[in-house]
């Protein structure tokens, strides 16, 4: 019991350090490099700056194989990396003039967290009788850090009341706090990794393998035509992923929640938790399938209701609470698939590989195409009259590309070794 709440409090300060400030970044770049958007150059600037995020999640699996498997214990690789972390994230507070330095600042910054995603995970495996019983019990704790990190910046309960956390502080999000928030909960973090469980190296006499720890071993999975399908698809829907990520809080913010936007888009990981529970019911019902065909259409139809209707309220929360259906039955359900078509000797392989080609390559693209395209549409992200005329454009393409990818995957997948009942559907 005490290791599990040990690592319980690991999850939640992971999660709520990245939720604490990504959530509102862009927002805060439109305030500090607001002079940009009169060039047309601030939603490049905002989408290159997210990009630093899937760059180092392309090169965080060789530091983990490497270091952490090899050398030193993960929990002492992770303090270190966390109080690194704090320090970059906490220098990147200051830097308010120069975009290209706060790019390189933020992207130091990613290459040091980036791989604790992969070493508390395995620091959990290292410590516990069950993976399959304790792990999602545990990573659960990570997604409540997300949340209370967005309503302690927002200063608000999902929007619903006011939560005075910060007194004296208004619109928390486009300031410097979220920044030193999570850097000074990063340091406090990493001091505590020191004292998790042991988790020595456990490839120590393995030699060194940069293609089992990229995944690339599992590339003769796409020996299977079905599994192409969806690893291409995976990766394409990923592109109008970076979309919501990025950009939605100042648009939130701008059209319809203010300073409580925050705590309104926690909703959208309230949903996640809800639709998790429900993934094994409708995964027999439905079967794979349909499930990852929903999830596809539920990111078309929040860019849908973001372009049509900039202007609604309800229509953006809706948008927000789709993140359940958009993350869950999509990615929840491609990694329980990936685990399923993959031999055992190559699961990890296989679900590192996924990795690369979602929250690497996919969401990398999408950081670079939505910069360049906010941009060539003349949007200024920094006004409401500047959402007001150019929602419709910006959020279309998104909308249009998920469009796509879902009519591509349901006429090419076609598996019989689905999950559920009604197999080939």
């Amino acid at each position: 019991m005490y290791i599990r709440t040990r690592l319980s409090v690991m999850m939640f300060l992971q999660f709520f350090i990245w939720g604490a400030f990504f959530v509102t970044l862009g927002g805060y770049l439109g305030v500090i490099f607001a002079e940009y958007a009169e060039k047309g150059e601030l939603n490049t600037i905002i989408g290159d700056v997210y990009a630093t995020q899937p760059w180092a999640a392309l090169f965080a699996p060789l530091i983990v194989g490497f270091v952490a498997d090899r050398l030193f214990n993960k929990e002492r690789v992770n303090g270190v990396l966390q109080i690194l972390g704090g320090v970059v994230l906490w220098y990147s507070a200051t830097v308010t003039e120069s975009p290209k330095e706060f790019f390189w600042v933020m992207l130091v910054y990613f290459l040091l967290y980036m791989p604790t995603l992969a070493l508390v995970n395995a620091i959990t495996f290292q410590n516990v009788a069950s993976v399959e019983r304790e792990f999602p019990k545990l990573r659960l704790w990570g997604t409540i850090g997300w949340i209370v990190a967005g309503l302690v910046v927002a200063q608000s309960f999902f929007g619903l009341f006011s939560l005075p956390i910060l007194p004296g502080i208004e619109d928390a999000g486009k300031t410097s706090l979220p920044l030193k928030l999570a850097a000074v909960v990063s340091v406090l973090y990493g001091l505590y990794s020191f004292t998790l469980p042991a988790s020595p190296p456990q490839g120590k006499d393995k030699p060194v393998d940069i293609i089992n720890m990229l995944g690339l071993d599992s590339l003769q999975l796409f020996k299977n035509p079905s599994y192409t399908v969806f690893a291409i698809c995976s990766f394409l829907i990923c592109i109008p992923l970076a979309f919501y990520y990025a950009r939605t809080y100042e648009f939130a913010s701008l059209m319809a929640f203010g300073s409580s936007t925050a705590g309104v888009m926690a909703l959208g990981q309230v949903s996640e938790i809800f639709f998790m529970a429900l993934v094994p019911f409708f995964l027999l019902r439905l079967g794979v399938k349909k499930m990852l065909l929903i999830g596809m259409i539920a990111w078309a139809a929040r860019y849908a209701l973001f372009g049509l209707l900039p202007t609604v309220p309800a229509a953006i929360l809706i948008g927000i609470i789709l993140h359940g259906i958009c993350y869950d039955f999509f990615f929840v359900t491609g990694q329980l698939y990936t685990d399923k078509v993959a031999p055992r000797e190559m699961r990890t392989s296989a679900q590192a590989l996924l990795g690369l080609l979602t929250y690497g390559a996919g969401m990398l693209v999408g950081n670079l195409i939505l910069g360049r395209w906010g941009d060539s549409i003349n949007l200024d992200p920094t006004t409401k009259q500047g959402w007001t005329d150019s929602a419709m454009e910006f959020w279309c393409l998104p909308a249009g590309l998920a469009a796509g990818v879902t009519l591509l995957f349901a006429l090419t997948f076609w598996d019989r070794n689905d999950m559920g009942q009604d197999e080939n559907d």
